[in-house]
């Protein structure tokens, strides 16, 4: 039997009602069958240290390493902060790239970003592109999801309403997923 695909989800948010969380979970209703979904909560993860190279990384992030490790995928949905990643996103790739074991050299990612501005978190996307190419993930070019005016698209607890939106979504998880079978 064949092993089933693994796909991990981050969102660069930690707001209640936050509308890349709520397109993670969209994500997770409209996977694959035959893939696992799983939405890491980042948002315990102590701010990276240098010094805990040395005095030891604390369980919650080896445990996050550990389903980063065990994943074929990572699908990471950010808002833009400034032109740029949220710390929260930020600090759980620098997790990720500390110590012996990287999880992430090598894995394939997919991005999506959600904004309540006109751009979508274009910015954001092409600077978290330059970060993951430093941890040396393959990211999936095709097809591009930049998600503006989300105030539209979504309800008021951050649940995706908008079909088309839905529709480009699954688009993104779909070559995501066929990406994974590609390279397997």
């Amino acid at each position: 039997m064949e092993k089933q695909l693994k796909i991990i989800g981050m969102s660069g948010s930690l707001r209640k009602g936050s509308y890349n969380t709520g397109a993670l979970r969209y994500v997770e209703q409209a996977m694959s069958k035959d893939v696992v979904y799983k939405t890491l909560d980042i948002s315990d993860l102590p701010f990276y240290n240098q010094d805990f190279d040395t005095s030891g990384y604390p369980d919650v992030a080896l445990a996050f390493k550990e389903e980063l490790r065990d994943a074929d995928a990572v699908l990471l949905a950010t808002p833009e902060y400034n032109y740029s990643i949220p710390p929260v996103l930020k600090n759980a790739l620098d997790w990720a790239s500390r110590g012996d074991e990287k999880p992430l050299v090598g894995k394939l990612a997919a991005l999506l970003s959600v904004t309540i501005g006109p751009l979508g978190g274009a910015r954001v996307q092409y600077h978290l592109r330059q970060t993951l190419l430093a941890l040396d993930m393959k990211v999936l070019n095709r097809p591009e999801l930049f998600i503006a005016d989300a105030a539209e698209k979504f309800d008021e607890d951050g649940n995706m309403q908008d079909e088309k939106t839905k529709k480009y979504t699954k688009r993104l998880i779909d070559a995501l997923v066929e990406e994974i079978k590609k390279s397997k």
